[in-house]
């Protein structure tokens, strides 16, 4: 009777403590959204640049700059880690005013706005709105990575978009009331994704994913001649679909301002039947997320370990003992 006494209180207080701090959330992103968009983003810069190197996620970054860069000195590598700690400030303080940032008019391009587009972009997305087809898009956590959902509905996209659900009911519910006007369908990472994902493709929608981050039970690929994993999903819809696939990024510009890019139409790897290879076109993705990182690599989520070699080695020693 004690023990039962003693789980039921934990969970009492496992579930008021959640609705506490998911108030407490929700009050503090209400607060957030009072601030000027510009000001609240140099707040969670400057504090992201002070606090950041206190947490062992600085460590991990410096690793794997060096790892990706070793051309690069010692000051230099510094300065990225740096803006990297910046972006991901102004990223964590944009998260509340996504509506206030995305002030583009695709009816009105000449108006003046934080978001700016190349004739060449807009017309791949006006292709792609017109074209009757489901898409694949990935993109990476670069700049601002929660815009291109945005760009997508801006430009008469029906998306849908795969995210992480927050650990927080509070936020959960504040998220999708928030963002589903604005981002298209929410489909929540977890066993039922791919299905949801399947659903939508067939439904004609043009779903995004981030794909950057290591996947445990992903493919093999080469990031920054690294070996490491990939998560091929995308790939396997592009196979089971046959869908057009398309990268999008956002470029942080100076001024609080952002630059939105398409990919033209990605051509998967095949192999010598026709059929898409999924390990060959995920190492395409991760070629173009390469590509879009040398050039802004203060503007990437270094934090995240990318390059965990222990898992990697217990991969390699399954792969022997499978041919022993």
């Amino acid at each position: 009777m004690l023990t039962w006494i003693k789980r039921r209180l934990r969970y009492t207080l496992k579930n008021v403590g959640g609705a506490v701090a998911g108030n407490l959330a929700v009050g503090l992103l209400g607060l957030m959204r009072r601030v000027a968009p510009e000001t609240m983003a140099n707040i969670g810069a400057y504090l992201a640049r002070s606090l950041g190197p206190l947490f062992k996620e600085d460590r991990i970054a410096r690793e794997q700059l060096v790892l990706a860069f070793p051309e690069k000195s010692a000051a230099e590598i510094e300065a990225i880690l740096r803006g990297s700690w910046d972006n991901l400030g102004r990223v964590a303080a944009e998260f509340a005013q996504l509506d206030r940032l995305w002030d583009y008019d695709p009816d009105h391009p000449e108006r003046p706005s934080r978001v700016e587009f190349r004739q060449v972009d807009t017309e791949r997305f006006d292709r792609l709105a017109n074209d009757g087809k489901p898409a694949l898009i990935f993109a990476a956590h670069l700049a601002n990575w929660e815009l291109p959902a945005i760009c997508a509905a801006t430009h008469k996209l029906d998306s849908a978009v795969l995210y992480r659900r927050p650990n927080i009911a509070a936020v959960e519910r504040w998220l999708r009331q928030t963002r589903s006007a604005s981002m298209g369908a929410l489909i929540a990472t977890g066993l039922d994704a791919p299905m949801k994902i399947a659903d939508a493709l067939k439904r004609g929608l043009h779903v995004g994913m981030l794909v950057d981050q290591y996947f445990v039970r992903g493919v093999e690929v080469t990031f920054f001649g690294q070996r490491t994993m990939a998560n091929p999903l995308l790939a396997r819809l592009a196979q089971h679909f046959d869908c057009p696939i398309h990268g999008t990024r956002i470029v942080r510009l100076p001024g609080h301002r952002f630059r939105v890019e398409l990919t033209e139409e990605i051509q998967p790897a095949r192999d010598a039947q026709g059929k898409l290879d999924v390990a060959a076109t995920t190492q395409l993705i991760i070629n173009v997320i390469e590509g879009w990182i040398r050039e802004h690599p203060a503007q990437w989520l270094w934090q995240h370990r990318r390059w965990r070699p222990e898992d990697m080695k217990r991969r390699d020693e399954a792969q022997l003992q499978a041919g022993a």
